[in-house]
């Protein structure tokens, strides 16, 4: 289980300093699929990074299953079972996508136990297994290998930060029941997903709308999705492009 408790993220300005993350509490419970979401620059990709380790809180603390991990290291919190997914996954020349799946499962992975994480985010193995992690590759297709190393991690806590960034709808599709599939394979494991999407939204077990740094509203999917997208029969009158438009707008403003 993971615990915010009143955590708060500043950074310093030209003449003063700027609260990003503004006095945050929540809880992540095991197998609890979370998705934050909010308007652009609202400190949710902020967020992110604090849960990872990725950047230190300037108040408050961070419990996993008890341990406060507030002080560790993105390398200490890996250890004890939190994986992140980048935005915009980092390239590593001279790394093969086999070697980038061994260092993340921590041991000597078989080739076909590798194919199997590339098969799960719709990769053809045969094609990326030998493949270099560098400028070759795609955004798209970094995107997919960095979330099967998220996969072969088999973390506690998985966190990714906008998945759906950069890949195609295909992928995008797969990645929906390859988010699925984590959470009924893992029964200890949670997911938090940072995302606009109205599909991962709707597969959420539970929804944390972040506005100014702030909560602004959290509770289950049936509670805050409605209120997101307006209520069903303003939705239902929009049709076609007209009623992806409004939803999109919506969640994004």
């Amino acid at each position: 289980m993971l615990e915010l408790k009143n955590i708060s993220f500043e950074v310093s300005g030209e003449d003063d300093q700027k609260e990003i993350v503004r006095d945050i509490s929540l809880t992540v419970e095991n197998h609890k699929f979370v998705v934050i979401t909010g308007p652009n620059g609202s400190g949710k990709s902020t967020l992110a990074k604090l849960i990872a380790g990725i950047e230190r809180p300037t108040a408050g603390q961070i419990l996993l299953d008890g341990i406060d991990i507030t002080g560790k290291s993105i390398t200490e919190r890996a250890v004890l079972g939190i994986g992140y997914a980048f935005q915009q996954p980092v390239r590593f020349k001279g790394l093969e996508v086999i070697d980038l799946l061994r260092i993340a499962s921590g041991r000597q992975l078989s080739v076909a136990d590798a194919c199997e994480y590339l098969s799960e985010v719709g990769l053809c193995a045969r094609d990326y297994i030998k493949r270099e992690v560098n400028a070759s590759l795609s955004g798209g297709e970094l995107k997919r290998i960095e979330i099967a190393t998220v996969l072969a991690r088999g973390s506690r806590l998985s966190v990714f930060d906008e998945p759906e960034a950069g890949i195609d709808l295909w992928s995008f599709q797969n990645l929906i029941q390859v988010f699925e599939r984590m959470q009924k394979r893992n029964q200890e494991g949670s997911i938090v997903v940072i995302s606009h999407q109205e599909r991962i939204l709707n597969i959420a077990d539970e929804i944390v709308v972040v506005a100014d740094g702030r909560i602004a509203e959290k509770g289950t999917k049936e509670e805050i999705l409605p209120g997101l997208l307006g209520t069903s029969a303003a939705v239902n009158q929009c049709t076609g492009n007209e009623k992806h438009s409004r939803k999109e707008s919506f969640l994004r403003q």
